[in-house]
């Protein structure tokens, strides 16, 4: 079975959450509003940090928000940031393995259309796309708490 990791998944929920919020959040605000526990989230934004999908702000207004567009992030963008190179097996071009059957394989270099393919396939969904696509579940749109607007708390 094919299929993509557990953080891979949580690293989606996040950034649909952060993208129909649409306002810069902590991490704590994050795991709050997704259920994901905290150093899940931490871990994640790390990662979605580095690739550039999320970007870090300091200071009292500070916080996590995309990194770029909605439209601009796609699927094989989450799943590089997470997972690594998208190969789908170890003689995959793209694949940081080593297969020991390199020299004998009547296979070797064929499944590279296949990788490029389901690659290709992952890079046109767009977080943007991903947000939509929500809307079809009857979700409403996240409520605005006194905590995501900086207020003090008395």
């Amino acid at each position: 079975m094919f299929k993509v990791n557990k953080l891979t998944d949580y690293a989606m929920v996040v950034l649909i959450d952060m993208a129909r919020a649409d306002a810069r959040r902590s991490a704590h605000q994050v795991a709050d509003h997704t259920g994901l526990p905290l150093p899940t989230v931490a871990k994640l934004m790390k990662s979605l940090h580095k690739a550039g999908l999320v970007a870090s702000h300091r200071g009292a207004t500070g916080g996590y928000a995309l990194g770029r567009p909605q439209d601009e992030i796609t699927v094989a963008d989450v799943i590089q940031a997470v997972e690594g190179p998208i190969a789908l097996t170890a003689c995959a071009d793209t694949s940081d393995e080593e297969c020991g059957m390199e020299r004998i394989c009547p296979v070797q270099g064929k499944w590279n259309r296949v990788n490029n393919a389901v690659r290709a396939a992952l890079a046109e969904v767009t977080l943007a796309e991903m947000v939509a696509d929500v809307s079809g579940f009857g979700l409403t749109p996240l409520p605005v708490r006194m905590t995501d607007v900086g207020a003090v708390k008395g």
